[in-house]
């Protein structure tokens, strides 16, 4: 199945894609550069839907120590208009450490300054897919831990 990942951000949001077999993660380009969660959430719902997704995933920015800080609320918060606006649920997914992952890739690619800004938030999206498609792969036939469902569907 298809999959779209998206670090949503205040300013930029990035977005990754899988094929449909879920073995190449590759970034979208370009990022999302708006502020409005609701328009970050029709634009998402529409790449969504352009390349024939079937699942979204979104990172959920959690501390080191796990725990949730205001960051992870609006994420959440996000999550249910991303559901709502693509009428399907939304994996949440712990995106810790993946701006690290992305920023150390972008520089072994030789990378940097605007480049690297235009880059980094959907190359994020895709680590934080990466990881998310992994965990399909151990658990085959399992249901993620934490989605949201569209309002409707409650």
């Amino acid at each position: 199945m298809k999959w779209i990942a998206v670090d949503y951000g205040d300013s930029r949001t990035g977005l990754a894609e899988c094929d449909p077999t879920e073995a190449i993660v590759s970034p979208v380009t370009p990022q999302i550069e708006e502020k409005s969660m609701n328009k970050v959430a029709a634009a998402v719902a529409a790449v969504a839907a352009a390349h024939r997704a079937g699942g979204v995933v979104l990172g959920l920015p959690r501390n080191m120590d796990g725990t949730e800080g205001s960051r992870a609320a609006k994420s959440r918060r996000f999550g249910q208009r991303l559901a709502d606006a693509c009428g399907m649920p939304v994996v949440l997914w712990d995106e810790r450490r993946t701006t690290v992952t992305a920023a150390a890739i972008l520089a072994g690619n030789d990378t940097f300054g605007a480049k690297r800004k235009e880059r980094l938030d959907s190359v994020s999206a895709a680590v934080i897919l990466e990881a998310f498609l992994s965990w399909r792969r151990q658990h085959p036939g399992e249901e993620p831990a934490e989605q949201i469902f569209p309002a409707a569907n409650q």
